[in-house]
């Protein structure tokens, strides 16, 4: 397996360097998704010996936008959302749809870019929804899904023309108030958990029967028929999924029988019903140790499970969608943090601190999870001591690496951390009044802002101090 140029694993060990730089994201035809790699696929080192990412260098741009700072490196999300398209194309021999999973990352830049590269995109809000509007993503390739919608959200799903997932009978109810007066017929998938476990964190397993989402499997055929008599509805087609962050694929074989038996159902009880979605969930690659299939092989074991399980029932192939966030956009992305102050504990440990931590990436402390990180300009140089890297917030669990093998580092280094892509971004908050990170998209040398850095008075807008509270009354 080739990896990028060097990788230090959240473990803290260090790999050798590839000195063939040039070749070291190529891949063998039988892998053709670039979350193999660690970092972004257009990984090098400059002259100097220093990272770049989409032909900029990690610490230049670090200094020109200031720090925490989101790197996207451009060609990696387009790579990973044409690795979806040709293993549909190639191993499902009818119709088929990526949706590109938002909750992952969403921004106007990435909902245009996955649209321009043909995939469809799924919403939980309607935050999300009118960025994938306002990025020019064709309603009709948009789903909206959600465990407890708004009014409003449905409405603005109905009124734009965007398919709605059923989850609960409120949805439905909500619905059937709302749709009849819009003079319109709502377009929607039926969700339901196919109570398949599999191994991931338990605040990620969502197929499972305990579970928020979805209706329970017993009440599928009362659902069914409801929606049948429900003059303003059309099922589209039925939504499951099992989970985030999975390498297993077996589970997924699972699914396929689960809702070809449903889909089966369906149509008995008069419903079209020609879209199945099997939802996402494909792991990446966070550190060395971690093994996730390739994007072709988890499309190819799908898509096999799908028509076997639709040819052993005797169905018509429905068109296939799934819904991939985290391995579409995760290690497209690179944070820069930059290096502050340092305690040594003598036997014990060295924390370095960083400008950001928890607030930019929660990750570390809601599910203790791993990252791969270097020094932006010298992740050659020889890993000789172990640090805890610590964030900046008052809370003492906000580490992003404990035990991380690092050159030293001096107050001022640039640490980049990789596979940052996915929900890093889209689950800051300003913890401690710390303002969220701006955003870069990387291509050929070129970097566009993608997202402004939130400034101090900008966390002031929308507070409202009363008269008698003012300083001045």
């Amino acid at each position: 397996m080739v990896l990028s140029s060097v990788e230090a694993t959240a473990s803290g060990a260090a790999a050798a360097v590839d000195p063939g730089l040039d070749r070291c994201f190529e891949l063998p035809a039988d892998r053709l998704s670039p979350n193999r790699n660690l970092a972004p696929i257009t990984t090098r080192l400059d002259a100097l010996g220093a990272l770049e990412v989409g032909g900029c260098q990690l610490s230049e741009l670090a200094h020109r936008y200031g720090t925490p700072l989101y790197v996207l490196d451009e060609a990696t999300l387009r790579a990973t959302c044409q690795a979806y398209r040709q293993a549909l194309e190639r191993f499902y021999p009818g119709p088929s749809l990526a949706l590109y999973a938002s909750k992952a990352n969403s921004s106007l830049a990435i909902a245009a870019l996955v649209a321009a590269e043909g995939l469809g995109l799924d919403a939980v809000s309607a935050g999300e929804l009118l960025t994938a509007l306002g990025g020019g993503m064709p309603p009709e390739r948009i789903v909206l899904h959600g465990n407890n919608k708004s009014a409003e959200e449905l409405e603005l799903a109905v009124s734009s023309g965007v398919t709605v997932v059923v989850d609960n009978w409120h949805d439905i109810e909500l619905l059937a108030a709302m749709v009849p007066a819009l003079g319109a017929r709502a377009r929607l998938l039926l969700r339901f958990t196919p109570g398949i476990e599999c191994h991931t964190h338990e605040y990620i397993r969502t197929g499972h029967l305990d579970s928020k989402f979805g209706f329970d499997p017993d009440q599928l055929e009362a659902v069914l028929r409801h929606l049948a008599a429900c003059p303003w509805a059309d099922l589209d087609g039925l939504h499951a999924h099992i989970g985030s962050q999975i390498f297993e694929l077996e589970p997924h074989r699972d699914l396929a029988a689960v809702l070809a038996d449903a889909l089966q159902l369906a149509r008995s009880l008069g419903h079209g019903c020609a879209d199945l979605n099997v939802g996402g969930g494909l792991g990446i690659r966070y550190v060395a140790g971690d093994d996730p299939p390739s994007i072709q092989d988890w499309v190819r074991t799908v898509a096999e499970a799908v028509v076997a399980a639709c040819s052993e029932r005797g169905l018509a192939l429905p068109r296939l969608l799934c819904e991939p966030g985290r391995s579409l956009v995760a290690t497209a992305g690179v944070t820069l943090y930059t290096v502050g102050s340092r305690k040594e504990i003598a036997g014990l440990r060295t924390y370095l601190s960083v400008d950001g931590g928890m607030s930019d990436n929660p990750r570390p402390i809601t599910y203790q999870s791993l990252y791969t990180a270097v020094l932006a300009d010298r992740p050659q140089a020889e890993a000789s001591e172990t640090v805890t890297v610590a964030g900046k917030h008052c809370e003492s669990g906000d580490v992003l690496f404990k035990d991380l093998a690092l050159p030293p580092a001096a107050s001022g280094d640039v640490l980049a951390v990789f596979g940052t892509g996915a929900y890093n971004a889209s689950m800051s908050s300003n913890y401690n009044r710390i303002p969220r990170p701006a955003a870069v998209l990387v291509r050929d040398g070129v970097a566009d802002l993608v997202q402004r850095r939130e400034q101090p008075e900008d966390l002031l807008r929308y507070d409202v101090l009363p008269s008698r509270l003012s300083p001045l009354s």
